[in-house]
């Protein structure tokens, strides 16, 4: 069972309690964006095995969006964090190389 902390409301709850809302940190096109951008943005998605940074939502609860860095071969959850930013805090990146030294963040 995953575990998530909603870093808005400061509740902790199981993974019912949220929503999955795919990959993090996606940069999004306009308007003005060629067809292969847009493609790109819909479509293209890393899903590497390990640790990967997804958006969720507190659905049954606060209702806001937040990240998680976790790890989708053990659901070892590294930390939860405010989706207002554009990429993981490094406080975030530390909670991560301290118990994965090996770990590479992907560029």
């Amino acid at each position: 069972m995953l575990i998530l902390d909603c870093p808005c409301c400061g509740v902790r709850g199981e993974e019912t309690e949220f929503h999955g809302g795919g990959e993090a940190h996606l940069k999004r096109f306009g308007p003005d964006s060629t067809d292969a951008e847009f493609e790109g943005y819909l479509f293209t998605r890393q899903n590497p095995k390990g640790v990967n940074f997804e958006r969720w939502r507190h659905a049954n609860g606060c209702g806001k969006w937040f990240h998680a860095a976790r790890c989708t071969m053990t659901l070892e959850v590294f930390a939860t964090y405010s989706a207002q930013t554009y990429e993981p805090p490094a406080d975030v990146i530390a909670a991560i190389k301290a118990k994965r030294p090996e770990w590479e963040m992907p560029v």
